[in-house]
């Protein structure tokens, strides 16, 4: 059916018009399954964005309710332009075809392109009544009608009550009757008033400085509680003539997701959007949501063209110019660096903890140098989430744990810079985005080498400490008050690769721990056939949590074991000394569960010498090419060894990174003397609480 126009008599010459039936472009069902919204929200949305596009400044909803929630009308009166009677046929007889098609610009101003926002009230209501007030550009006179829909006859409008307005204002109020699937407290609920935030916040504070208001029975929403963060920028950019341009840029993160795509909305000096493009960032992968908007009297005459010549000065600008491009540059930089921070704030966090939940991030021992390869790890994943989010978007679980695997094998290797070959075979990545993840990747290398030497020069100042107990201060000097202390936070000494189980308990409660750790039983667990000598107190007992390939057969792994014995500084190691360590050993031997061929057990002995008896015990053990061994028996091991001999395996093993480091003992003893550390009875405990210090500051 074609388009009846309407016969516009102005009120001028005739002060009240009949009333006048119109017919809309299609008929009564094909506005039915026109896909008319069905949702009461997204409904009063479409009427309020009616008044937005009529250039309302303030756009009210009114309604009154009593207390169970009775609803019997509701109102939506905004100040913009009216509608004109003479474009009636052209707005409201025109369905999927209305006249804001043909005037629609690059601009948020005009949402109702297709004239279906009209319609939206059968959502929730059977009638609907405009009154309208406009400018009648012909008599330069204020005239006001009313236009009546209803839901059971939807292909016609009614306009009537044609009169002369002396109010001097423009504007429309909808009256919405017969209400139904909605209450009074459908309009007062949170979901409604957040609906209205995340659908209008970007516009209102696009047009705050215009004081643009969307107000509820005359209070204006809150919708700066939507606004996650905010920065102010200023930019001047000079033309090719000189020219400079001064621009005014608002950068908006909103905390959800907001009723538009995300944009760079451009600005004229009235603080009018006059067009908007398109950020990078609308397919990204991560919840950044977010807006730009450029204030400048640059925008004053501009006019977005798609042709690629610049406009000239007698036209205006547009967004071929030089300056437009310099501008659009700065803002990708801007945006882009918002949502790299943005994700090592929050979404990087995020990925992360999922991925060490799903088993995506792979287990690392607790040693020091397993955590630096797991920060590594978790720094160069976090790095490419923020250069490119899209490549850890829509992986399944096997496929995650295949991306993070690959990075961690590289980074162990000469070839991590082939971790750029990977990540071009999933996504594309832009000349820019290789130099940022080749840059990263020089940069990861060089702090964990950083973090290593920090790692070894700590460690060698505490051997220097630890000297100055067991040596200079051997006559003060305990194994309970200094020396476990010391040992219990730098087990590492004994070996990187062992966990400390417990400290200076009793050894039933010992084995209980170990059990718990290595077979999953409680720790309380009560250990059968325990004899006297259950309350003998090693001082250290280390446990090694990952397995080692037995030699004998290679489908089995060898769980080792270390306990260590420590002694006073005066005590010399001799047999006596050596009895105690095989009186554990014949424990643990005398106990079956611990007891299977794929345990080991190494026990430790130190002091700062040895005798006659435990030389000659070297030399009967020397064909086993195992230093400071001095009892061998199955899987059980016993070494004896002098403080010297442990300080000097750790020098022997750094001894090149020390060199280039340049420390020595002289700096070491000159910094605890700074510290008010003199070498007598009081020493041992300064020096013991620095080591434990500094063991905590480096774990």
């Amino acid at each position: 059916m074609g388009k009846l126009k309407t016969t516009y008599i102005s009120p001028v010459n005739k002060k009240n018009a009949h009333k006048m039936d119109n017919k809309v472009s299609i008929n009564n069902n094909s506005v039915d399954s026109a896909g008319i919204t069905k949702d009461y929200m997204e409904a009063v949305s479409e009427l309020l964005w009616n008044g937005f596009d009529a250039y309302a400044t303030e756009v009210d909803i009114i309604f009154d309710t009593n207390q169970i929630g009775t609803i019997h009308w509701l109102s939506i009166i905004d100040n913009g332009t009216g509608i004109n009677l003479g474009n009636l046929s052209e707005t409201f007889g025109a369905f999927l075809d209305s006249i804001k098609r043909n005037t629609f610009q690059r601009s948020s101003y005009t949402k109702g392109k297709k004239g279906k926002g009209r319609f939206s009230f059968i959502a929730f209501a059977n009638e609907a009544k405009w009154q309208t007030t406009f400018l009648d550009q012909v008599t330069s006179k204020y005239c006001s009608y009313d236009i009546s829909i209803s839901a059971s006859n939807k292909d016609v409008y009614k306009n009537d009550n044609q009169i002369s307005s002396e109010s001097g204002k423009t504007g429309t109020k909808l009256t919405l009757t017969n209400l139904h699937s909605v209450t009074g407290y459908s309009f007062q609920a949170t979901d409604f008033v957040n609906y209205l935030k995340n659908e209008f916040g970007w516009f209102l504070l696009l047009n705050k400085k215009n004081e643009y208001k969307l107000c509820i029975n005359g209070e204006p929403i809150n919708y700066e509680d939507t606004v996650a963060e905010s920065e102010e920028i200023s930019m001047d950019i000079k033309d090719v003539d000189g020219t400079e341009h001064h621009f005014d840029i608002t950068y908006i993160r909103w905390n959800e997701k907001i009723g538009d795509k995300y944009y760079y909305y451009f600005l004229n000096d009235e603080k009018r959007e006059v067009s908007k493009s398109l950020t990078s960032f609308n397919n990204n992968a991560i919840n950044f949501y977010h807006s730009l908007y450029i204030e400048s009297s640059f925008f004053n005459n501009f006019i977005h063209s798609e042709s690629a010549e610049p406009a000239t000065r007698m036209f205006g600008t547009n967004n071929a110019t030089h300056v437009y491009k310099v501008l659009y540059k700065e803002l990708q930089k801007i945006n882009a660096e918002k949502q790299k921070l943005f994700i090592r704030g929050n979404a990087a966090d995020e990925l992360i903890s999922r991925y060490e939940r799903t088993g995506a991030i792979p287990k690392f021992g607790d040693s020091k140098y397993e955590q630096e390869k797991k920060k590594d790890l978790i720094g160069v994943v976090k790095e490419i989430y923020c250069i490119q989010p899209k490549i850890f978007k829509g992986l399944t679980d096997t496929q995650e744990r295949t991306s993070i695997g690959f990075i961690n094998l590289l980074l162990d290797t000469n070839e991590r810079e082939n971790i750029l070959t990977i990540l071009d075979g999933i996504v594309n990545i832009s000349v820019e985005e290789r130099k940022s993840l080749a840059t990263l990747l020089q940069k990861t290398t060089f702090g964990r080498i950083t973090r290593t030497i920090n790692l070894i020069e700590s460690r060698y100042r505490t051997v220097e400490l630890l000297k100055a107990l067991v040596f200079d201060l051997k006559i003060f000097t305990n194994e309970r008050d200094h020396i476990q202390h010391a040992i219990a936070e730098n087990y590492w000494l004994f070996g990187e690769q062992f966990h400390l189980v417990s400290a200076n308990v009793g050894f039933e409660k010992l084995l209980a721990s170990y059990l718990s750790i290595l077979d999953g039983e409680e720790a309380n667990k009560v250990i059968q056939n325990i004899d006297p000598e259950k309350n003998r107190r090693p001082d250290i007992f280390i446990c090694r949590q990952r397995s080692i390939p037995d030699n004998y057969n290679h489908d089995d792994d060898i769980e080792e074991n270390i306990m260590v014995e420590l002694k006073r500084p005066t005590v010399v190691i001799g047999k006596e000394q050596l009895r105690q360590i095989e009186d554990y050993m014949d424990y643990i031997i005398r106990n079956d569960q611990f007891n299977s061929s794929t345990r080991k057990w190494k026990f430790f002995v130190v002091s700062n010498k040895i005798d006659d008896y435990i030389q000659k015990q070297y030399e009967a053990f020397q064909d086993k090419g195992k230093r400071y061994l001095v009892k061998f028996s199955g899987n059980m091991e016993i070494y004896a060894m002098s403080w010297d001999d442990v300080f000097r395996t750790f020098t022997t093993k750094h001894k090149y990174l020390l060199n280039r480091l340049e420390l020595d003992q002289k700096s070491i003893r000159e910094e605890m003397k700074s510290k008010g550390i003199s070498f007598g009875v009081d020493s041992s405990d300064e020096i013991t609480r620095i080591v434990k210090q500094n063991a905590a500051d480096n774990n």
